[in-house]
């Protein structure tokens, strides 16, 4: 039989009256000839109280012992499903990350998957079983530490895609509380329209600076191992958007696919640093072995032979990256090191842009036009990013979306 695997987030299992919902679309996806796998995350706000009870115990808590103390909120709603499915006649099991086979660097709060071993899942698919697995976790080698670990925001998504790669399912179902992938964020522009098809290459983009529907890592996985994922809402039947392989199309009149944006971000900066070679080097090693990421980087150099370099990272890890920074500022001869927190990144995507200048100079002028001030830009192949003044956001949404017509599909 062929394998689905299907993701609901925590909206989706926030009460048990919807988790009895999603047991009834599953037993249909079973009823119509298929192997299913269920992914699931932690009911509605439950992560976020676990994280606050730690908090009011420690102002710092273990990051070890936070990994341990999450994962169970999965735990709770991969069981609450077992069991609804069980009640509707359908032979279920509830397995967590390790169980499933789900093995990981050890990195808390932010692991990455090393390699899945689904043979228990395969055995329970055997047996007629739905197989519901706990998302956003995975565990350590057991002949090493064999500890619990987390994956980071967006780790039910990224569990769900890894397992139907690992077990070569052709299609991944993300459910969520959103018909699909739109134009931009439908809350912040009401005419913002869903997209029917992204390939893979604008998703990982339109993710990686702020829609929040897909995780990069997770569409990157099922770019990897060509499965296709659908993003589609729990709560109706509408299609939804499919996430694929660029399809091979005339050029098109307006190559943007959508406008995103990232809030909680954070700039920093290192003034002064002495301009020689291994300088970058050191500096974002630092802070790549404790997982922290960066983006739009910018290195500016005086006549002194000191240079300035800038780059933003997530907000939450602000503090944690300057501490390390200023650890190192003696060894790289730093002045200062500095944080904004009140900027946000916002990007216009699509296949090709980079190779059409209209397109920034276009996203520039609009900008210009309205006082909306640029402090960095960075770009890809199919992407231009801004960051600008948190407040600024909505109107830059706004006006970058008419610019592009993208209401108008």
């Amino acid at each position: 039989m062929p394998i689905i695997v299907q993701k609901y987030g925590g909206s989706s299992v926030a009460t048990t009256e919807k988790i009895k919902a999603i047991a009834d679309r599953v037993l249909a996806t079973k009823k119509q000839g298929n192997d299913v796998v269920v992914v699931v995350s932690a009911m509605g706000k439950t992560t976020n109280n676990l994280i606050s009870l730690a908090q009011e115990i420690s102002s710092n808590p273990n990051r070890r012992e936070m990994d341990f103390l999450i994962s169970t909120g999965e735990q709770v709603s991969s069981a609450l499903l077992a069991i609804a499915l069980q009640e509707l006649g359908q032979d279920a099991i509830s397995l967590t990350g390790w169980q499933a086979g789900m093995i990981t660097e050890n990195i808390p709060a932010n692991a990455r998957i090393l390699s899945i071993h689904p043979s228990r899942v395969q055995q329970h698919l055997r047996e007629g079983k739905v197989v519901v697995v706990t998302g956003f976790q995975g565990v350590t080698e057991f002949g090493k530490d064999g500890d619990i670990m987390t994956l980071g925001r967006g780790g039910s998504d990224t569990t769900a895609v890894a397992l139907a790669a690992a077990l070569k399912s052709k299609t991944c179902e993300i459910y969520t509380d959103v018909d699909g992938v739109y134009t931009t964020d439908p809350r912040m522009v009401p005419e913002a329209r869903k997209l029917d098809k992204i390939s893979y290459e604008a998703m990982i983009e339109l993710a990686g600076v702020g829609a929040k529907v897909m995780h990069p890592r997770a569409v990157e996985i099922g770019s990897f191992y060509n499965v296709d994922i659908v993003v589609r809402n729990s709560h109706n039947e509408n299609p939804g958007t499919l996430i694929t392989k660029e399809s091979a199309t005339m050029e098109q009149k307006n190559r943007v696919s959508g406008i995103a944006y990232e809030n909680e971000v954070a700039a920093i900066s290192i003034a002064g640093v002495i301009d020689q070679p291994g300088v970058a080097a050191k500096i974002f090693s630092a802070l790549a072995e404790v997982g922290i990421n960066t983006d739009i980087i910018v290195q500016a150099t005086n006549t002194s032979g000191h240079t300035d370099i800038s780059f933003t990272i997530p907000k939450a890890e602000a503090n944690r990256a300057k501490e390390i920074l200023e650890k190192i500022g003696e060894e790289v001869k730093a002045e200062k090191v500095t944080v904004r927190n009140e900027i946000a990144k916002i990007s216009i995507v699509g296949t090709g842009i980079k190779n059409h200048p209209s397109y920034a100079a276009t996203m520039f002028k609009v900008l210009a036009e309205k006082n909306i001030n640029i402090h960095m830009i960075g770009t890809s192949s199919i992407r231009i990013t801004c960051v600008i003044d948190k407040e600024k956001t909505a109107e830059a949404v706004q006006l970058l979306h008419e610019a592009f017509e993208l209401e108008k599909g």
